[in-house]
């Protein structure tokens, strides 16, 4: 699907109105996980003393190819108040009123433009999501946004994505997802660094506090870990 991207370029070198595209590449690909059991000490870690919760979390996205460009790419970057989608349910915040949750744990970019060509941005987006225990259903749509700023400054564009997700049963999955972001440019002088591109989740204002705080849970958040008989 082909959607228009208008972008209003306000600074001085670039004052018209221009229009982008921001076009979806190819289709996600989904795993499933289901929560691993942990081995070593308390802290993760094993015999040898490497840290083995460190190597798990680190972000498994496959790097994009490299483009030819004429001067630096955007920024691209995840919003820390957007980056987790937590769903809470009662009054407190517990593991065991956790419904469906979310974490973007890795985003990686590339970009091409010459002369006075649009600036082409692919982003790949890695997606770890879980199901707590008030997680109602096997799947969930959850929705994420992709923003395109002028450089600490205003936003030119904001595109919204849904995220569909069938957990089959499993407690866990994980989520690639590509796109593409064309930015215009007046002048072949205007080159990437003058803008941002910003990813995040569609959260709610209680989310984005949450979020905001500092305060997490894992997206395989209120499983409980196996025990052993004594």
């Amino acid at each position: 699907m082909r959607r228009v991207f208008n972008i209003s370029l306000a600074s001085a070198a670039a004052a018209s109105l221009l229009a982008g595209l921001m076009v979806p590449l190819s289709a996600e690909a989904q795993s499933r996980r289901q929560p691993q059991q942990q081995g070593g000490s308390a802290r993760g870690e094993n015999a040898d003393g490497t840290a083995q919760n460190q190597r798990q979390r680190r972000p498994r996205i496959a790097p994009l190819r490299r483009s030819a460009a004429a001067g630096p790419c955007p920024y691209v970057k995840i919003l820390y108040d957007a980056a987790r989608y937590v769903e809470l349910t009662g009054d407190r915040i517990t593991a065991s009123n956790v419904g469906y949750t979310g974490e973007i744990e890795g985003l990686s970019s590339n970009c091409a433009y010459e002369g006075d060509d649009p600036i082409t941005v692919h982003t790949r987006v890695l997606f770890n999501l879980g199901r707590g225990p008030q997680a109602e259903g096997e799947g969930r749509t959850y929705r994420y946004w992709i923003a395109v700023t002028e450089r600490n400054k205003a936003v030119l564009a904001k595109e919204y994505f849904d995220l569909p997700v069938n957990f089959d049963g499993a407690l866990t999955a994980s989520v690639t997802q590509d796109q593409v972001v064309v930015i215009p440019r007046a002048e072949a002088t205007t080159s990437g660094d003058n803008f941002e591109i910003l990813v995040g989740f569609d959260v709610t204002p209680q989310m984005a506090e949450f979020n905001r705080t500092g305060s997490r849970f894992r997206v395989n958040a209120g499983v409980l870990a196996p025990t052993t008989d004594e």
